[in-house]
């Protein structure tokens, strides 16, 4: 469940300013869907794995709150990432 040591450098030089800008909100928003991807897909066909679907939902949140943290600094920066990573705007 966890993402491999290329995606997440793929993901880094993708949306990071350089190599080892890991810890930029535009990188941990690319990274937490990337995961949220995979156990999204985990729970299509284990519905009732319940501590995945609370972890799940945990990502989403901390998605959620970095997502708002970046469209209130940066609205232009924020319509650019959720373009590149095809996920909706639904941020207030």
């Amino acid at each position: 469940m966890t993402i491999s040591k290329e995606r997440k450098a793929e993901l880094i030089k993708t949306y990071g300013k350089n190599e080892h800008d890991s810890g930029s909100a535009a990188v941990q928003v690319a990274i937490l869907t990337d995961r949220i991807k995979e156990l999204t897909e985990h729970m299509k066909s284990h519905k009732k794995d319940f501590h995945t679907r609370r972890g799940l939902l945990m990502l989403v949140g901390k998605r959620r709150r970095l997502l708002s943290y970046i469209k209130g600094n940066d609205i232009n920066e924020y319509r650019e990432l959720i373009a590149k990573l095809g996920i909706r705007d639904n941020i207030q």
